[in-house]
Parts: C-alpha cells; structure tokens; sequence
C-alpha cells in the first residue's frame, strides 16, 4: 500500500503540496503578530500619506514575507487538483489551526513556575508569562480572523480561477492565477487584520491590550494589499517555471490529463 502511494506522482506531488502549504499556514500565523516597516527595511525612509485619518506607510504583517509561497501553491493545486482539491486543503488548514488555537490557548492558561517568570529579566524581558500570553495571545486572535478569512478567500479563489479557465482553457495562466488571487487577497487582507487587531480585541477579548485604532488598521490592510498586488505580478515568470518543472515531473500527457479532469471537478 505505502509503496503503491509512494511511486503515484500525483499523490506524492499533492500530499508534498499540501504539506508544505499547511507548514506555510502555521508559520504565518506564528509571525504574523510582528508589524515591520518595509521601507525601514530596505534601508529607505518611510513614505508618508495622509490615509483614513491616518498616516499611511508600508507597515506589514511579517505573515506577508511566505504569501509568494502560498500564492504559487494554490495556484498549482487549482490547476492540477481542481476545485475538490482547493476545498480539501482549505478544511484540512481550517482544522488544524483551529486545533492549534485550542492549544495556544491551553498552553497560556498553564501555571508558571515561579523562577521562569523573572528568568529573562537581565535579556530586558521582566515578565516572561506576559510576553507568552501577549505573542500566542495575539496569534489565538490572528488564527481567528485566518480562520474566517481564509475559507471565505479560498471559496473565491477555487471559484474565479475556475470560471476565468472554463473560459479560457490551458491559455492566460497568468489571468487565472494573478486575477483569481488579487480578488480573494482583496478579502483576505482585510477580514484577517479587522479582527485581529480591532473585532477581537474590542468585542471578545482585550487581555492583550486594547484594539487598535480602527484607521490603523485599515491602513496595515491597504499596505498589505498593495504588497501582495505587487509580489503577484512580478511572481507571474515564476508561475510558469514551476508549471514547467511539475510538468516533467509528471510527463506532459499525465499533466494535461490532470489539469482536464481539474477542470470538470
């Protein structure tokens, strides 16, 4: 049996790809309690434009630095797998992190022992409970907002690049791909941070300090936005190159057989 699954291609490229994007889903949400500033980054000074009240500059979710990945990934699993495949990794990720935020939650709830509380004073760390609960504390609340954002994302996602192929069959990868994920992203950017940073603080717990405020937040979202708009266009070459490479992976007759019976999913 395991050997029939381990010489199957399609199986070993699917559980490959799920596995990888799943490993992608939780390190998003582990990282995705740092805002950094992009331009900081780079070395250039911070743009500033007046924005909802607000002062807008590139201050990014550090969840952004592995959206290339995932953007790559679901494209490859819409092409090959189809729509089934999309909603069997979507629930699969659901589930997962929804067991992960019962065991954050556990986990903030354990007693300390008493000298770890203090142990990393002298690292300018005086409370290490508190800087437990506020790191895995804000990831519950992000885990949340990616739990409703995400299935809302990857139902508009299976369903845009479904219709645009329908319509345009093995030609415009590039449409499918960039035009189904720039709609979905445009969901997901701001469902996940709105309740992240501003629903869940505000209406269900704020044991991690209040909820921002809400023009903050709305300005993270459009830089969000604009990042990932951007890193989609410029991944475009790359879409291609990897079709390339799992199509002699596969042998381009098991490819184009694949991609067809995708598409009557």
């Amino acid at each position: 049996m395991i050997t029939n699954i381990i010489n199957n291609k399609p199986t070993k490229l699917f559980i490959f790809l799920n596995g990888f994007f799943i490993a992608n889903a939780f390190i998003t949400e582990v990282i995705g309690v740092k805002i950094f500033s992009l331009e900081s980054t780079l070395g250039i000074s911070p743009i500033k434009i007046p924005l909802f009240g607000n002062e807008f500059s590139f201050s990014l979710t550090a969840g952004v630095l592995l959206w290339p990945v995932v953007f790559i990934m679901t494209d490859i699993i819409n092409e090959y797998y189809g729509e089934r495949g999309v909603k069997f990794l979507s629930y699969l990720t659901v589930g997962l992190l929804a067991y992960a935020f019962f065991m954050y939650f556990i986990a903030i709830k354990l007693v300390p022992a008493d000298w770890w509380i203090g142990s990393k004073a002298e690292q300018g760390v005086p409370n290490m409970q508190s800087a437990y609960a506020q790191i895995f504390g804000q990831g519950i609340a992000i885990i949340l907002g990616s739990l409703v954002a995400f299935l809302i994302g990857q139902v508009v996602d299976v369903v845009i690049f479904h219709k645009i192929k329908k319509w345009s069959g093995e030609k415009y990868i590039w449409l499918r791909a960039t035009g189904s994920t720039l709609v979905s992203q445009l969901i997901d950017s701001f469902v996940v941070l709105i309740i992240a940073f501003y629903l869940y603080p505000k209406y269900i717990n704020d044991a991690n300090g209040p909820a921002w405020a809400f023009a903050r937040v709305m300005t993270i979202c459009v830089g969000n936005y604009i990042y990932k708009f951007i890193v989609a266009v410029l991944l475009t070459p790359v879409i291609y190159i990897v079709h390339n490479w799992i199509e002699k992976y596969l042998g381009h007759d098991l490819a184009t057989e694949m991609k067809q019976a995708a598409l009557k999913e």
